[in-house]
């Protein structure tokens, strides 16, 4: 076994010893689901201010409105009962200036195969993040439309810079 496993399952021993979780419903308290980046850099729980149990958060590279985020999205509003969505991506994004038509060729010339999956690369993080924003709040699968906002977070300083549409 890899010595990441090893310390993974030692830390969930010492985590369920402290663990306070027990009771809480499946529904986020603060009825608030967050779509990020899965950048490590990023504790969105810490720059949030959030507690377990108080919001879904769907992470994914660059934090990008996909199919599968808005799956989550729309599961979480029609099922869990949230009412606001966050959109959070970051400064110093690996998808930011990526060249996505260089990565597909890439993985085909690895693989023989293209990705049924776009990139998400983007070119600037404030214009992705109002895209995201704009696709959601038109998303007819979303209850929720008008509490959909936008951010940027720089990883440098913890800052949310609020995204205006």
């Amino acid at each position: 076994m890899s010595t990441t496993h090893d310390q993974f399952l030692s830390a969930n021993e010492a985590h369920q010893e402290a663990f306070s979780g027990r009771g809480l419903a499946a529904p986020p308290s603060r009825r608030v689901a967050v779509l990020t980046c899965m950048d490590a850099r990023v504790d969105i729980y810490r720059a949030l201010g959030l507690q377990i149990g108080e919001a879904h958060v769907i992470r994914n590279a660059g934090g990008v409105l996909t199919d599968d985020a808005i799956r989550s999205l729309t599961l979480s509003q029609r099922k869990l009962g949230t009412t606001e969505i966050a959109v959070i991506q970051h400064t110093d994004c690996g998808l930011e200036n990526l060249d996505n038509e260089a990565v597909l060729a890439e993985l085909e010339a690895a693989t023989g195969s293209r990705p049924p999956w776009p990139i998400g690369g983007f070119s600037d993080v404030r214009n992705s993040v109002r895209a995201s924003v704009a696709a959601l709040r038109s998303d007819p699968h979303l209850i929720h439309v008008d509490a959909v906002n936008g951010y940027v977070y720089h990883v440098e300083t913890g800052r949310l810079e609020p995204v205006g549409t």
